[in-house]
C-alpha cells in the first residue's frame, strides 16, 4: 500500500514545495474557460467549488496491465502527428500555466511611467515585460552579459527558493547568478514544480556595432522551457564526464521516472462502459506507453496506473468526471491544475489507420502540442513504455523491495530496464527459460568473454538519456563527445571479443544480443572522425569540425577570416617602414589584438591618426586606421563565424538523429546484458536455485522458499525460516492460513508473490526447488487504510478491492487475502470472508492464499476437500500458572515461523499487547474477559447445534 500527501503551495507561503509532488494540467472546450488559482489547499473547479486534500492507499494488482508497444507502429504513428498537428493545429490553443505559485500578470505598459516609482521603465525592462507577457506563467531567467537575471516576482520566487540576494533596481525587483550555475538553479526550480525559460542575447558586440541598432538595446528571445517532464538540453545537462552531475553541490538530479501523462475518459450511457484512454511519455529516455483500458466506478484500474507511473506531470480535460479528477488530485503530491485549452475533435477513421483506439488519439493532440512548446515532440517516435512500481509501500524507497535485492546494475539505463523487468515479468515461456539460460551460462561458464564484457558495462555514461538529448539536438558539444566516443569505444571492443563469443558462448539470447550490438553501433564511429577531441571537449564549435568538406559555410568563413589575418599581416611590413623598426611585431594585451607598441620617447614619430589603444610608463600601445577597420571586420566575421558553426551543429546532430533508432537498440541489448548480469549475481550471492517453468498449467510448488527481501535484510545475522508451497489449479488451490498474531503469516504469503514474480521475469529464486506455472496477474488485497477524501471507510475500501479482484481475477491468476472482513462487527465480517473465498474456490478457480483469524472459515475444508487446504504458522503455547486469587494471566507464544498443516484455533492476540508494553494491569483485565467471552459463545453454539432439530452441516458450516 501506499499513501501519497496532497498539498498545494502558494508563491506567499513560506513552506516548501515537495520535490517529487505532481503537477496536473487541463485541456479546456472553449478559450473562455480558465481556471482561478487559489491560495488554499486543493483546488477550485470551473463551477466555483473547492476540493480539499486527502490520503490514497493503492491496491498492487502485480503484472496485469494492458501495455501496447508503439514501435511496431512507427510509421504510422508518424502519420497521425502529422495529421493531428496540420488538420486540428487550430483547434489547440495553450492559455498560460497557472502554477503551484501564483504568479499575478503584470498590468504596467512599455512606455508608461510606473505608477508606484512615477520612473519611466528601463529599455531592459520593458524588454523584460514584453517577454514576460506572452510567458506569465513562467519564471524567466534573463541573459544579462555574464549572469543571468530574474525580475519582479520572478527575482522574489528566485530569491526564495535559491537562497539568494533579492533587491530593488529600478522598477523592479532584481536578482542575479552566474551564467556556469544556470544548469544547477534551473534543476532546483524545475524541482520545486515552477515552469522555468531561459532568455538569452541573440546578438552579438560585433555584428551589433556594425548594424543600424548599434547604440539600441540587446535583442533577446525565449531560448528554452524547462518542466518537471522536459528537462532536456544543454542549459540543464552540460556533463563534461560521468559524475559530475552527481558530485555537482546544490544539484538536484533527475528522478528515476519523470513522465509526462495525459488522461482521457469516455463514458457510454448505453452499456454503462467506462473507458480510459492515457498516452505517457518521457522524453529524457524516450519512453512511451499507450494504453485503453474499461475500468469500474471506483477506478482502480486508473489508480493502479497511475500508481505505478507516479508522473510529475498530467494533463486531463475540462470535461473530466468528478470522480475521475478527485482521484487525480488525490494521488498527485501537488494539488495544482495547470490550464491548458484543448478543443474537443472527431476522430473519424484515423483510429481504424492507426490501430489504435479513439481515447489514446484525443490524448495524442495535448500530448503533442505540449512538447512543441518544449520542442520534444520527435520523442513520441520512439519505442516502448513499462508500468513501473518498485519502491518499499512502508517508506517509499527503494530499499526494503524487490528491486533493491535485484538491482546490481552498473549502468543507469540497465537500472531502468530492470525496473520495467520487475514491474512487467513476463508471460511466454520461451522467453523466460531464455534468460534462465543466459543467467545459468554467466554463473557456471568459465570463459574469459563474461567477465570482459561485464568490466565494459562498468561506469558507463547515461546512454539512454545522452542519445535521446542528442536525438532532441539539446546536447552540449561535451555530452556528444562523451556518448559518440563511449559508443565508438564499444563497438571496438565487442568487436575484438566476437571469435571469443561465437566459439565459448552457448546462450542464444546472449549471442544473440552481442553479435549484434557492434553492428548496430557502427555509426557513432563515423560522426566521431570528424569531430576535433580538444573542440568538442572544451565547447569550441568553431574548431569542432576537422574535415569541412561537408562544411562549406564554415569553410568559405574561415577563408575570408583568413584573408583579413593576411591583409593585417601584410599591413605589418608598412608598419616596420614607418616607424623603421624591421623587428617590430603586433603584441596582445588583455584581450585587444594587433597592438603596435611604440616606446614613449618615440611617440614623436607616430602618425596623427594611429589610435592610442593604452599606455605604460615605457610604451605606448596603438592601431592603426587600417588595423582599426580591418580588426572590426575580424571581429565580426569571428562572431559570424560563431553563429554559423552553431547552425551547422545543429544540422550535425540532425544527421546524428538518422541513426537514432538503431544506436538506441544497441543500448537496450547493452542494458539487457546488465540486467542478466545482476540476476547472475544475486543468485550467485544468496545460493538461488533455477525454478521449473511450466506451460499451460496452473500451479506453484515451491520447496523451501524464503522471503528475497526479509532474507537480505536479515543479513548473516539471523536464518531466515523456510516453508513450503503447494498450490494446484486442478488440486488444492486454495490455503486458508491461521495462525497467532506476529506469527509470519502475511510474510509468507508476500514471500510466494515474489518468488513467482522473480521466476516470471527470469530470475532465480530463493528456494531449494520451485516449479512454477505461468499466472496471468497476481492480485493482492492486504492492509488496512480509509480513503475519507472519497467518502471511503476502512470497511469500503476492504470490499471495493475483493470487489475488483473478483472481476478481474482469472483461472490463472494468484490471489491473496489478508484478513478480509476485519473492518466491521464479527458475524458480518466472517460472512463476507467466508462467502468471498467459497466463491474464489468453487467460481474463480484461481489459486488462492486466504489469511484469516476467523476459525469458521476452516470448515471449507470439509465442504471443499479436494481443492482446500488448512495451514498455520506453528508456535509454542507456554500456559501461565494460576494465582491463588484465581486470576487469569495472559499466555506466552513462542514464534516459530513454520508453516504446518491443521488450523489455529485461537489468535492470541493478548500476546501481542504484552509486546506492545500494555500495562499488566489491562492485560489481566483482557485475559479474563477474553475466557468468559470464549466459554459465552462455545455454550451458545453447543446449544444452538444440538437443540436445534434442522441442523445440518452444509446449513451451519461455523459450527
Amino acid at each position: 500500500k501506499m499513501h501519497t500527501r496532497v498539498k498545494n503551495v502558494n508563491a506567499s507561503k513560506s513552506s516548501k514545495k515537495s520535490s517529487t509532488q505532481t503537477t496536473i494540467s487541463r485541456f479546456f472546450t472553449s478559450a473562455s474557460d480558465t481556471s482561478q488559482a487559489t491560495d488554499q489547499p486543493g483546488i477550485t473547479r470551473q463551477d466555483g467549488r473547492h476540493e480539499g486534500r486527502g490520503k490514497v492507499r493503492a491496491l498492487y494488482a502485480g503484472q496485469a496491465q494492458l501495455v501496447y508497444s508503439v514501435k511496431t507502429a512507427l510509421l504510422s504513428y508518424n502519420r497521425v502527428i502529422s495529421t493531428v498537428q496540420d488538420k486540428y493545429s487550430s483547434h489547440f490553443s495553450f492559455s498560460q500555466f497557472a502554477k503551484n505559485t501564483v504568479i499575478k500578470k503584470s498590468s504596467e505598459e512599455p512606455g508608461v511611467p510606473n505608477r508606484r516609482t512615477k520612473t519611466i521603465y528601463t529599455p531592459l525592462e520593458e524588454q523584460y515585460m514584453e517577454i514576460k507577457k506572452q510567458h506569465a506563467d513562467t519564471v524567466l531567467c534573463v541573459e544579462c552579459g555574464y549572469k543571468y537575471r530574474f525580475f519582479g516576482e520572478d527575482a522574489e520566487i528566485a530569491a526564495k527558493e535559491l537562497n539568494i540576494t533579492c533587491h530593488l533596481d529600478h522598477n523592479f525587483m532584481t536578482a542575479s547568478i552566474p551564467t556556469h550555475r544556470l544548469f544547477v538553479h534551473v534543476r532546483r526550480l524545475v524541482s520545486q514544480g515552477y515552469k522555468v525559460g531561459v532568455v538569452k542575447q541573440t546578438e552579438t558586440t560585433a555584428i551589433k556595432a556594425s548594424g543600424t541598432n548599434k547604440s539600441s538595446l540587446f535583442t533577446r528571445q525565449l531560448h528554452a522551457l524547462y518542466t518537471k517532464s522536459t528537462l532536456v538540453g544543454e542549459d540543464v545537462n552540460p556533463l563534461l564526464k560521468l559524475g559530475d552531475l552527481e558530485q555537482g553541490e546544490d544539484v538536484v538530479q533527475d528522478s528515476g521516472n519523470s513522465y509526462l501523462m495525459c488522461v482521457n475518459e469516455s463514458f457510454d450511457k448505453q452499456s454503462k462502459e467506462l473507458t480510459v484512454g492515457m498516452v505517457v511519455v518521457q522524453p529524457s529516455t524516450g519512453d512511451l506507453m499507450v494504453d485503453c483500458f474499461k475500468d469500474n466506478v471506483s477506478h482502480s484500474e486508473l489508480e493502479s496506473r497511475v500508481l505505478k507511473i507516479q508522473p510529475v506531470e498530467i494533463l486531463v480535460p475540462s470535461d473530466l468526471s468528478e470522480a475521475t479528477e478527485r482521484l487525480l488530485r488525490n494521488i498527485a503530491l501537488s494539488s495544482t491544475f495547470l490550464p491548458i485549452i484543448f478543443f474537443s475533435f472527431e476522430i473519424g477513421s484515423y483510429s481504424l489507420c492507426m490501430g489504435l483506439e479513439s481515447p489514446i488519439i484525443c490524448c495524442l493532440g495535448p500530448v503533442i502540442q505540449y512538447l512543441t512548446e518544449f520542442k520534444l515532440e520527435k520523442i513520441l517516435l520512439c519505442s516502448r513504455y513499462s508500468l513501473v512500481k518498485n519502491e518499499n509501500s512502508t517508506t517509499g524507497s527503494v530499499k526494503g523491495s524487490l528491486l533493491w535485492v535485484l538491482d546490481h546494475t552498473q549502468t543507469p539505463f540497465g537500472n531502468r530496464l530492470l525496473r520495467k523487468w520487475v514491474s512487467q515479468p513476463l508471460k511466454s515461456v520461451i522467453d523466460i527459460q531464455a534468460r534462465q539460460e543466459a543467467v545459468a551460462e554467466m554463473l557456471c561458464s568459465e570463459s574469459s568473454v563474461l567477465p570482459s564484457l561485464q568490466s565494459l558495462l562498468t561506469r558507463l555514461p547515461d546512454l539512454e538519456r545522452g542519445l535521446c538529448s542528442i536525438y532532441h539536438k539539446k546536447c552540449s558539444t561535451q555530452e556528444f563527445y562523451l556518448i559518440t566516443s563511449t559508443l565508438s569505444r564499444l563497438s571496438a571492443e565487442l568487436q575484438a571479443l566476437m571469435p571469443a563469443i561465437q566459439s565459448q558462448l552457448s546462450s542464444a539470447l546472449l549471442k544473440n544480443l552481442l553479435l549484434d550490438t557492434p553492428q548496430l553501433l557502427s555509426p557513432a564511429n563515423n560522426f566521431l572522425k570528424v569531430l576535433d577531441e580538444k573542440a568538442a571537449k572544451t565547447g569550441n564549435k568553431t574548431e569542432m569540425f576537422v574535415v569541412l568538406t561537408d562544411f562549406p559555410v564554415i569553410r568559405n568563413r574561415k577563408e575570408e577570416i583568413q584573408s583579413v589575418l593576411s591583409d593585417i599581416m601584410e599591413h605589418r611590413r608598412e608598419v616596420r617602414l614607418m616607424l623603421k623598426n624591421p623587428s617590430l611585431d603586433y603584441t596582445t594585451v588583455s584581450g585587444q589584438q594587433f597592438l603596435i607598441e611604440v616606446k614613449n620617447s618615440l611617440s614623436s614619430i607616430v602618425p596623427a591618426d594611429w589610435v592610442k589603444v593604452n599606455s605604460t610608463k615605457v610604451v605606448g600601445r596603438y592601431h592603426t586606421p587600417f588595423i582599426v577597420e580591418k580588426h572590426r571586420c575580424l571581429q565580426q566575421l569571428r562572431e559570424q563565424l560563431v553563429i554559423d558553426c552553431n547552425h551547422e551543429w545543429i544540422n550535425f546532430l540532425q544527421l546524428f538523429g538518422d541513426h537514432y533508432y538503431i544506436l538506441r537498440k544497441a543500448v537496450c541489448h547493452l542494458a539487457t546484458m546488465d540486467c542478466l548480469f545482476s540476476l547472475a549475481q544475486v543468485a550467485k550471492e544468496n545460493n538461488y536455485c533455477r525454478p521449473e517453468i511450466l506451460e499451460d498449467k496452473s500451479q506453484i510448488l515451491i520447496t523451501a522458499g524464503k522471503h528475497p527481501v526479509i532474507t537480505s535484510l536479515m543479513g548473516d545475522e539471523d536464518q531466515y525460516v523456510p516453508n513450503d508451497t503447494h498450490l494446484q489449479g486442478d488440486g488444492k488451490r486454495a490455503m486458508i492460513i491461521t495462525g497467532p498474531n506476529m506469527g509470519g503469516k502475511s510474510s509468507y504469503i508476500r514471500q510466494v508473490a515474489l518468488v513467482t514474480i522473480m521466476a516470471q521475469l527470469g530470475s532465480f529464486v530463493p528456494a531449494r526447488e520451485a516449479s512454477v506455472g505461468i499466472v496471468d496477474g497476481i492480485y493482492v488485497r492486504m492492509g488496512a487504510s480509509d480513503n475519507i477524501s472519497r467518502g471511503r471507510s476502512t470497511f469500503m475500501e476492504e470490499l471495493v478491492e475483493a470487489s475488483d479482484i473478483l472481476a478481474r481475477a482469472t483461472s490463472c491468476s494468484l490471489v491473496i487475502l489478508d484478513e478480509l472482513g476485519r473492518g466491521t462487527s464479527t458475524h458480518d465480517g466472517i460472512a463476507i470472508a467466508y462467502a468471498t473465498l467459497e466463491s474464489f474456490i468453487r467460481d474463480v478457480k484461481c489459486m488462492t492464499l486466504f489469511v484469516t483469524h476467523y476459525p469458521p472459515l476452516c470448515e471449507l475444508e470439509h465442504l471443499h476437500p479436494q481443492n482446500v487446504g488448512n495451514y498455520h504458522m506453528a508456535f509454542l503455547l507456554n500456559e501461565p500458572e494460576s494465582t491463588s486469587d484465581g486470576e487469569v494471566q495472559p499466555e506466552f507464544i513462542t514464534f516459530l515461523y513454520q508453516l504446518i498443516e491443521g488450523a489455529a484455533a485461537r489468535s492470541y492476540g493478548l500476546n501481542v499487547a504484552r509486546l506492545a508494553e500494555i500495562p499488566e494491569s489491562i492485560l489481566r483485565t483482557a485475559a479474563f474477559k477474553s475466557k468468559e467471552l470464549e466459554a459465552l459463545v462455545n455454550s451458545r453454539r453447543y446449544v444452538e447445534m444440538w437443540m436445534n432439530p434442522f441442523y445440518h452441516e452444509e446449513i451451519y458450516p461455523f459450527c
